[in-house]
């Protein structure tokens, strides 16, 4: 099973991505060893063959990194909140939200 993992997706038919999803590999396991499992059988199967679940971090495609680095640099300082969580003169005396 780890060999036919290792193999990828597109070695099976999936060309789309390369990515394994419970119920491609539920799949596979029918296709190879004609074996029916439910997802969550298949993740226990998975975590006792030492692997864990992976999900891919979705960054959007005009991301400019350079931009993000420059504002947290110079204007995230200048409105971020104080230590203490609480602006000068705040009369408030429920804290305020997290951010």
């Amino acid at each position: 099973m780890q060999a036919a993992l290792a193999q990828g997706p597109a070695a099976h038919g999936w060309t789309e991505d390369q990515r394994w999803p419970l119920a491609r590999i539920t799949h596979l396991i029918h296709a190879l060893f004609g074996v029916d499992y439910i997802s969550r059988g298949v993740s226990y199967l998975l975590h006792r063959m030492g692997w864990s679940p992976q999900i891919p971090a979705h960054r959007a495609i005009e991301r400019d990194e350079e931009v993000i680095a420059q504002w947290k640099a110079h204007t995230r300082p200048r409105i971020k909140p104080p230590p203490g969580g609480r602006w000068p003169g705040c009369v408030s005396r429920t804290s305020p939200g997290s951010t």
